[in-house]
């Protein structure tokens, strides 16, 4: 059984994970209309569908807990960007606001010896690894590349490839 506090900050976890989500389709569509940016493009609609995926786990947890997850109203995210490079900049700030979320969620768990939801939460852990890791290599990409359009289409060839490495 859940406690009321840690409830309460999964649900919020929720809401982070849905707003992720939008933030990424919002990107997502930004890029698509973005002369030569198809593989960007799919990146960010893949990303989209994984920060859904996050929140529906953590749905689908709370429920079988014995709590009661909140689907969350969402904010209208950013809808455009003055340049590939600050779109990547945003997705690196918000997989670091993520982690912090989640750090939090353990430090929740070990307080109150919520063993169990500790134990969920190393998924969580581990992907958002992986998730700074990535964001933060297409921002050094990026950074590399500069102005430079054929280091723009590689990157934007690449990016799908990048995220299985």
């Amino acid at each position: 059984m859940l406690s009321q506090r840690m409830q309460e900050a999964l649900n919020a976890q929720v809401a982070m994970e849905a707003q992720s989500s939008q933030a990424y389709l919002a990107m997502g569509s930004w890029a698509d209309i973005q002369p030569g940016l198809k593989g960007v493009t799919k990146f960010f609609f893949k990303h989209s569908d994984e920060e859904r995926m996050h929140m529906l786990k953590l749905i689908h947890y709370i429920n079988e807990r014995g709590g009661f997850a909140i689907v969350p109203a969402l904010a209208q995210p950013v809808l455009t960007f003055v340049s590939l490079k600050k779109a990547f900049e945003e997705l690196f700030a918000h997989e670091v606001k993520v982690s912090e979320g989640i750090n939090e969620l353990v430090d929740i768990a070990l307080q109150e010896k919520d063993y169990a939801t500790h134990n969920f939460l190393q998924w969580y852990v581990n992907e958002q690894i992986e998730e700074e890791r990535l964001a933060r290599e297409c921002n050094d990409k990026l950074e590399l590349i500069g102005d430079d359009k054929s280091g723009l289409y590689l990157f934007d060839r690449d990016i799908m490839t990048m995220d299985q490495e």
